[in-house]
């Protein structure tokens, strides 16, 4: 009698995998919603250490709880000690407590993984997440921790006191926000007051390598999640990999398709389509 043996196949290797820290949007366009989707779409496992909720649409923020820091670190340690990370993206913290609690653990994680801090200031319809006297938590606390720190220009103004108009005031915001201590600043120029350029730019240094990022001004107005996509997005990259400037450069071009084929939902400012690549 013949007995044919049985071959399992191996189990596929597990894909990157990448941390968010931050708030979930009710909506669906920003926050640990939009990490997720960013992470899924590039290629990574997305995992997640949830902060505040916030009941969130298109119209604005409707309320925001904070979760116990006792329910932060369970999240965290939960997901690095078992599982690991290759890279950790922060963004809503809400807190002055919450910030300190996320600063320490990330100074314990292993040597060589990174860490993307976004230092969510306000929303894309100007609602406050994150608690006044938390500014200087983040500032002293977070941002010594970063790989990359991508704030827009108003949260430079609030980090630094820093106040950018053109350009050139980008590299004096880069230098501000680096004396804080991360190894990047990616100062994002898409609010400059000069909107009727045709191009979008953001630069990125080190204080001493200056890389700037050009990208066509799309009319579109559903940009929600833009600033939480692109963190999510660098750090993707660079779980997969790719050094600093070449993370940035992917995630630009990840963001700039995603902002073209944004979308309308609810009333309100829609979301942009972190799954276009696919449409």
């Amino acid at each position: 009698m013949n007995v044919s043996a049985t071959h399992e196949s191996p189990a596929p290797a597990a894909p990157p995998r990448v941390l968010t820290v931050a708030g979930s949007d009710s909506g669906g366009g920003a926050g640990i919603q939009a990490d997720l989707k960013t992470m899924l779409a590039l290629g990574v496992h997305g995992m997640s250490v949830l902060t505040a909720v916030t009941a969130q649409n298109s119209r604005g923020v409707q309320g925001s709880w904070e979760l116990p820091e006792a329910a932060v670190r369970a999240q965290f340690r939960a997901v690095v000690d078992d599982i690991g990370v290759q890279a950790v993206k922060t963004g809503m913290l809400a807190s002055a407590a919450l910030a300190a609690t996320v600063a320490g653990l990330l100074a314990g994680l292993p040597d060589g993984v990174p860490v993307v801090v976004d230092p969510v200031g306000l929303s894309k319809h100007g609602d406050a997440l994150l608690a006044a006297e938390a500014v200087a938590t983040v500032r002293d606390r977070l941002l010594p921790v970063a790989t990359v720190a991508t704030p827009n220009l108003d949260e430079v103004t609030q980090l630094t006191g820093v106040v950018v108009r053109d350009e050139a005031g980008m590299r004096a915001a880069a230098a501000a926000v680096l004396g804080h201590g991360p190894r990047w600043a990616l100062i994002k120029g898409g609010h400059l007051a000069d909107s009727a350029s045709p191009e979008a730019v953001d630069l990125l240094s080190d204080g001493v390598h200056e890389h700037w990022y050009r990208a066509p001004r799309l009319a579109n107005p559903h940009t929600h999640g833009t600033g939480c996509t692109l963190a999510s997005a660098i750090a993707a990259h660079l779980a997969l990999g790719h050094d600093v400037p070449e993370a940035v450069d992917l995630a630009k071009t990840y963001v700039t398709g995603a902002i073209a084929a944004g979308f309308p939902l609810g009333t309100g400012i829609g979301p942009v389509d972190h799954g276009w690549r696919d449409r």
